[in-house]
């Protein structure tokens, strides 16, 4: 899409992960207008089976533009959040966007998933998204009353109480949907401030590393959109004039509501088979 007016150059954002897949190209789109970007990510050392750590994440993204503070550690614990949010302000004079993108899954039945794992979940996915926004909210704050457009982007799914969702994953979707309830709380609970909260999920599966590790990983790639779909959508969001908040965003809609009508680019393998739906969703697509 095209790059615009550099709308978000001096803009800073602080996100949860980002050192790969969809989190590091909304990072990345973000640093191509001049943004600066705070990661908080544990990955310090290579894994063995998933690209790059938040050091090669931090040389893309300066690459492409931006200015970078990576703070190593685990967004579960409060004062490595609160660090990273102080020494935010202190080196870039504030905060303007908040990206809840640290998200750990396991799709297990209940009577598989064991309880480690489930906490694992709640405490990253939904208890990080709460820190983190809670804790950047002074800031959103300052941002608010200068003007500066703040925003709390949250990547979770609509709120769907169909039993079909629970029951088919039910640690995971507890987990998830708990990220979407701090999109719904906090923009009630911000209305009138400045400050808008939203979530952001994709259409479609999308091809990271987390889709081609598992099995049939190749042909699941192959009906699955690349992370930029997300990264563009993202960026709408961000630079986009209005007072929307409170609303589960899919990335197809928020494209095509600003006249993006070719998908096909953004396709992992270009071809005519239909897309997988993501989690949480119910249709197919082209």
């Amino acid at each position: 899409m095209p790059d615009g007016d550099r709308a978000l150059a001096g803009r800073t954002m602080i996100m949860s992960g980002g050192s790969r897949g969809i989190g590091l190209e909304i990072a990345r789109r973000a640093a191509a207008d001049g943004a600066n970007i705070t990661l908080i990510a544990k990955t310090d050392q290579p894994h063995p089976s998933l690209p790059g750590t938040i050091h090669t994440a931090a040389e893309e993204l300066e690459l492409a533009g931006g200015s970078v503070l990576k703070v190593i550690g685990d967004v579960r614990r409060d004062e490595v959040v609160a660090a990273a949010v102080e020494q935010t302000a202190e080196r870039f004079g504030g905060i303007d966007i908040v990206v809840n993108n640290a998200s750990a899954i396991d799709l297990s039945r209940t009577e598989d998933l064991s309880m480690k794992a489930y906490d694992l979940m709640q405490d990253i996915n939904c208890r990080g998204s709460f820190l983190l926004a809670k804790t950047a909210l002074p800031y959103l704050r300052k941002s608010a009353e200068a003007s500066r457009n703040p925003h709390i982007l949250t990547m979770s799914p609509p709120l769907n109480l169909e039993p079909r969702w629970a029951g088919a994953h039910l640690g995971y979707t507890i987990a998830k949907y708990g990220m979407s309830l701090v999109t719904l709380g906090l923009a009630e609970e911000l209305r009138g401030s400045g400050i808008r909260v939203n979530s952001l999920w994709p259409r479609t599966t999308i091809a990271t590393a987390a889709i081609r590790n598992r099995p049939g990983g190749a042909q699941r790639v192959a009906t699955s959109r690349i992370p930029q779909i997300c990264a563009d959508a993202a960026y709408l969001v961000f630079t986009s004039p209005g007072e929307v908040a409170g609303r589960f965003l899919i990335d197809e809609d928020v494209l095509a509501a600003h006249g993006v009508t070719d998908f096909g680019r953004y396709r992992a393998v270009p071809g005519l088979a239909p897309l997988d739906t993501d989690l949480f969703l119910s249709s197919r697509t082209g």
